[in-house]
């Protein structure tokens, strides 16, 4: 089996011999008869056997070759040498995959492996003469055995001259050959070891294929090449099959590649002969299922050529690496190749960009940066391009420079171009369609406007650009369409091609001035199919009105800041499927028959009179009317069967929505945002398809519409500065609702019952409805058979609502997924008890609340409290004592791993103006103490304590602690507070981590870092903090006070054995439950698929164990566990 590591190989072969009569004779024919083939040969002089040791040259140049012949003449064994040179071949054979060739010169083979005659005789000899090392001469002898069962030549009396030339010939077939990658190989090798670690050539077990995309001339070749070089060395055999698209376009073809893959893997003289595809495919299967072979197919096109050159993973034996080359990603997708194992093989960055370009453009003279720039721009990272940009501009001027990058801006290098336009002659027709609609119009725009565009001039857009993006034509990053300039310069030089002389000939026009040229003219063979015109500021065009209905095939329409002189469109053409016009003329378009159209958009203009009612636009599936000052009643739309969307935001003076828009029933988006008059909109909306929305800031409408059937597709729904008094009880019928936001509904009094059923909710936010006074309680839904209302509600905002009290709270059964509530700016004067037993909340805010009195007993989990500016509150001891905070942060270091937080996590915010007694008070505004590892290993975290002061101005919230490392700036943490009205103390607990960083002792000189802490923000009026730790020991204990490294007043320990610790507050009580008990439940926190609740609810023993024993157990194993898993 192959080494991981192999040395690198220097010689091609490594003779062995004995004897001067063999190296005046067959050895020095063979020797001359390898070097005029061109094969690197070592032969070792006499020089290298001299002493009583063998040269460790002559070890390593058996080591960096790749074939070793051993000739073994009637002597050989009388030298030792000889036989510590052969243990050492073979010990390579077995170790770096050293091919061995033995040539028994004038002996048999049985001599060798069995030791007879003259052998016999010579080991005889070797054993008395190294009798005390028995080992050494039993290795020779295995040597001698293994050896002689090699397949190799006998010669007894034949023709040494035949011989030789067979021998050549074996090892010529034998004999790896490196490819040449590239003139230049800039960027190759970080590559290699990007697809190496894809590759996982550490696992022996299994056979592997690997996907190497990317789009032309992108480097995908010579990046196969170099893996090529850099791994056959690893298995038993190798081929690079290059160009397989190119060179199997016929099955004879395919059957040649076939033929080659057998040749060059299992070294044969002669190529295996293969029938048919079939057979060969068969061959291949039998012949390689048991070699490890490293197999590289470059440029595949086809499935069929896949199919038949490496069909499964099965055809190989264990340890196979398969790398496919393509420019189709669909290709390996449809091969079963895992996403994981196919890399894309990306541009190259700027730095190796210009140095590609700097080494095939080499300069006598210096050329301007910004010329070198524009060079690199038109490439845009492309080796293709930068090879053949540096050709053309080799040893050039400047002024060539120049001109050249000119010209190849208007007109792209037929070169380059022919490459690239490799990928889109393998498109259909409607994928070529598409492509060239995205490189004359669509690069840089909104992927999902583009679909619906192209969707409505009937081309299969879904399927084409999953057709392109796996050619590597396009990309979609972050939902915007790109594409490479170069391969935009292909497509918009394949439209200019259509018809260099007439444009009215060409498919597309994007240029201002071709479309003016077009629209001027006599028009009535003009073969324009589109026009996107998207000027990057507005430009006066003068058209006439009866332009565009001369345009009989035109059926894409979009002008962008185009200002129409003429202020008017007579008639549009029958074709048309899109018309796009942001800002068009005063008057509504006309249509001689609009029964095609599918998008209309005209946003933004100043048209008086819109008609009464759209007739004749059965297919129209979008409308875009949004801000249009004049509209006042929207425009009956009967005879819109399939509208799919209906925008109409910031039309400020609409007034009434149309009866009709209430029973489309394929409506799914209707946009009504920022219409602040409108106050008259159907009693029901009947399409079963919505998905979007909106009525924000409809400051008139004061009820919404019904919704009487079940809509699965909206999950997010707003509503924003409207004057509605309640909401539906069919609200119900959001089934799928995930999100909804209601702010600022000043008139909002009632929510329904029904919000209940909204099962799928997660997010419920009801911010500042003044006037809702009470959240509805559960007993009052309408469905008795609802066991759990709001069943995966997690986030629940009721902030400033002016809720008097929170009953609804009480209910267990209500929401029993809460993690996060916020009640600020609420009037209750208390918390339902039931709060306590909310074992999933985690987050509670109910800062100016200014009536709250009481706070029950909180939550296990409970990690973030903020009760700032409730000046009524009283206060309570517990919650800031330091038992109770160690406590809660014990158990949310399980709460920790149950609920996904990044960090176990404490924070209290109380209306309070002094810091708990065990705080230690930090006078000065920093601290530093020498700590040891053994100290530092024992720390779990620190617990601060932040006096803030409301006398400060307003703007100041935030403050921040600075963390030192023997003087160095780390980490440190920042906290934003909201306004306060009073004095406040802030509670955080912190790990070291979040301080300080990584921090290593073995770093440091001496046994001690000095660990510094500085608080930064005049809001902080005074500050302290205590460290706690496992229990420190006596020797650690004597350790600190001896060399006075830090207060020991900071240092708070937790064990089973302080008195503090152990101290139980009342609610706690005693339980017997074993630390092994503990133990199980951790592991149940970490690693249980049941609900956290079921969790909690198998836990609630560990809530009540006494203080001190709960605490050693989850800090000192746990929380310890949890430091090594980070």
């Amino acid at each position: 089996m192959a080494s991981s590591s192999k040395p690198k190989r220097i010689y091609d072969v490594f003779l062995s011999f004995r004897g001067m009569e063999v190296r005046n004779n067959f050895l020095g024919h063979l020797y001359k008869a390898l070097d005029q083939q061109g094969i690197c040969t070592f032969i070792n002089s006499e020089e290298l056997k001299k002493g009583d040791q063998i040269s460790p040259a002559l070890m390593k140049a058996i080591e960096e070759s790749f074939i070793a012949i051993v000739i073994f003449s009637e002597d050989y064994a009388s030298s030792w040498w000889c036989l510590e040179e052969l243990a050492k071949i073979m010990e390579c054979k077995e170790q770096n995959d050293l091919t061995v060739l033995p040539v028994f010169y004038k002996v048999d083979p049985k001599e060798v492996r069995a030791g007879r005659k003259s052998y016999g005789r010579a080991l005889a000899k070797q054993e008395s003469k190294f009798r005390k090392d028995y080992e050494k001469v039993n290795r020779w002898k295995k040597a001698l055995s293994d050896a002689g069962s090699l397949s190799g030549w006998h010669l007894n009396d034949g023709d040494e001259s035949e011989l030789i030339q067979k021998i050549v010939k074996k090892i010529s077939t034998k004999l790896p050959r490196s490819l040449r990658v590239a003139k230049h190989p800039i960027g190759i090798s970080s590559r290699v070891i990007e697809v190496k670690s894809i590759l996982n050539l550490e696992s022996k077990d299994s056979v592997l294929m690997v996907g190497l995309w990317g789009q032309g001339g992108i480097g995908k070749t010579c990046l196969a090449k170099a893996l090529y070089n850099d791994l056959f060395e690893k298995f038993d055999g190798a081929c690079f099959l290059a160009d397989v698209g190119g060179t199997s376009k016929g099955s004879g073809d395919l059957v040649a590649l076939q033929e080659k893959i057998l040749k060059k893997i299992l070294s044969l003289p002669h190529k295996l002969k293969v029938s048919n595809v079939d057979g060969g495919s068969n061959l291949i299967q039998h012949r390689l299922c048991r070699k490890k072979v490293l197999l590289i197919l470059d440029n595949v096109d086809d499935s069929y050529q896949l199919d038949n050159l490496a069909g499964k993973c099965e055809w190989f034996g264990n340890g196979s690496r398969i790398i496919v080359t393509t420019r189709n990603k669909k290709l390996l997708t449809n091969h079963k190749i895992d996403q994981d194992h196919v890399y894309k093989v990306e541009v190259l960055d700027n730095s190796q960009a210009h140095e590609l370009l700097s080494k095939h453009a080499f300069q006598t003279h210096q050329i301007r940066t910004d010329l070198v720039d524009r060079a690199l721009n038109y490439a845009k990272g492309l080796p293709l391009a930068l090879e053949v940009l540096g050709s053309l501009l080799y040893d050039t001027t400047e002024d060539v420079w120049e001109s050249t990058i000119k010209k190849l801006s208007r007109n792209p290098d037929k070169d380059i171009n022919n490459v690239l336009k490799v990928s889109f002659d393998g498109l259909d027709t409607d994928e070529k369609e598409i492509f060239l609609h995205i490189a004359c119009f669509f690069k840089g725009w909104a992927s999902q406007y583009t679909r619906k565009v192209l969707d409505s001039c009937n081309h299969e857009t879904i399927v084409g650009f999953d057709i392109l993006i796996k050619r590597s034509l396009i990309s979609i990053e972050g939902g915007i369409l790109e594409m490479h300039d170069l391969i935009q310069a292909m497509g918009i030089d394949i439209v200019k091609q259509e018809c260099e002389d007439d444009l009215t000939r060409r498919s597309r026009l994007w240029l201002y001035d071709d479309v003016v040229d077009v629209l001027s003219r006599d028009m009535e063979n003009c073969h324009v199919k589109a026009i996107v015109l998207a000027l990057p500021k507005p430009r006066e065009m003068r058209i006439n009105p009866d332009a565009f209905e001369k345009l009989k095939w035109l059926k894409l329409l979009i002008l962008h800041n185009v200002h129409d002189s003429f202020q008017g469109l007579r008639c549009l053409p029958n074709e048309l499927r899109w018309f796009e016009w942001p800002g068009c003329a005063h008057q509504f378009p006309k249509f001689s028959s609009p029964h095609k159209l599918v998008g209309l958009h005209l946003s933004g203009g100043n048209i008086t009179r819109f008609p009464k009612q759209f007739k004749g636009f059965q297919n129209l599936k979008y409308i875009n009317f949004s801000h249009h000052e004049s509209i006042v009643r929207m425009p009956d739309l009967s005879c819109t069967p399939n509208l799919e969307e209906l925008d109409f935001p910031n039309c400020k003076n609409l007034v009434e929505a149309h009866e009709s828009i209430a029973y489309l029933d394929k409506l799914q988006v209707l946009n009504l945002r920022k219409c602040f008059e409108l106050s008259v909109f159907p009693n029901v909306l009947k399409s079963k398809k919505l998905r979007a929305l909106d009525f924000c800031h409809c400051m008139k409408l004061e009820r919404l519409p019904d919704i009487p059937h079940k809509l699965e597709g909206l999950k997010h729904f707003t509503l924003k500065g409207t004057a509605i008094i309640e909401l539906p009880a069919s609200i119900e019928n959001l089934v799928s609702l995930e999100e909804m936001y209601i702010y600022n509904c000043k008139n909002l009094e009632h929510l329904p019952s029904s919000i209940y059923k909204l099962q799928n909710l997660k997010r419920l936010e009801v911010q500042h409805c003044t006037n809702l006074i009470e959240f509805p309680k559960y007993k009052d839904s309408v469905d008795q058979c609802m066991k759990v209302g709001l069943s995966n509600l997690g986030f629940l905002d009721l902030a400033g609502c002016n809720l008097s009290d929170v009953e609804f709270l009480e209910n267990l059964s209500c929401f029993p997924l809460l993690s996060h509530l916020i009640l600020m700016e609420n009037n209750m004067a208390t918390l339902p008890t039931s709060i306590k037993s909310r074992d999933h909340l985690l987050r509670l805010k109910i800062g100016n609340c200014h009536q709250l009195q009481e706070i029950p007993e909180l939550p296990p989990f409970l990690s973030y409290f903020d009760a700032g500016n409730c000046e009524s509150l009283q206060k309570n001891e517990d919650y800031t004592s330091i038992q109770h905070i160690v406590r809660r942060i014990s158990t949310n270091i399980g709460g920790f791993y149950s609920f996904g937080q990044l960090w176990p996590r404490f924070i209290f915010i109380l209306p309070e103006g002094e810091m708990p007694q065990w705080v230690v008070p930090i006078e000065e505004g920093s601290i530093s103490f020498m700590v040891s590892e053994d100290l530092y290993d024992k720390i779990l975290g620190l617990v601060f304590c932040f006096v803030l002061d409301n006398a400060e101005p307003k703007e100041k919230k935030y403050f921040y602690v600075a963390a030192y490392v023997n003087g160095e700036n780390r980490v440190g943490i920042g906290r934003y507070i909201e306004i306060l009205d009073l004095d406040h103390i802030f509670i955080d607990y912190v790990l070291p981590c979040e301080l300080w960083g990584e921090v290593d002792f073995a770093q440091i000189d001496g046994r001690y870092i000095q660990f510094g802490l500085r608080v930064k923000g005049e809001v902080v009026k005074k500050w302290g903090f205590q460290i706690i730790c496992k229990q420190l020991g006596e020797d650690l204990k004597a350790e600190i006070q001896d060399n006075q490294l830090i207060d020991p007043a900071l240092l708070y320990e937790v064990d089973h054995g302080s008195t503090d610790v152990a101290a139980e507050s009342s609610h706690v009580q005693e339980d017997n439950s074993s630390e092994a008990d503990l133990e199980e439940d951790w592991q149940d926190c970490q690693t249980s698929t049941e609900e956290p609740s079921q969790i909690g609810a198998k836990r609630k023993h560990e809530f009540n164990l006494p203080l001190g024993k709960r605490i050693k157990t989850m800090f000192t194993s746990l929380f310890d566990r949890w430091r090594r898993a980070r």
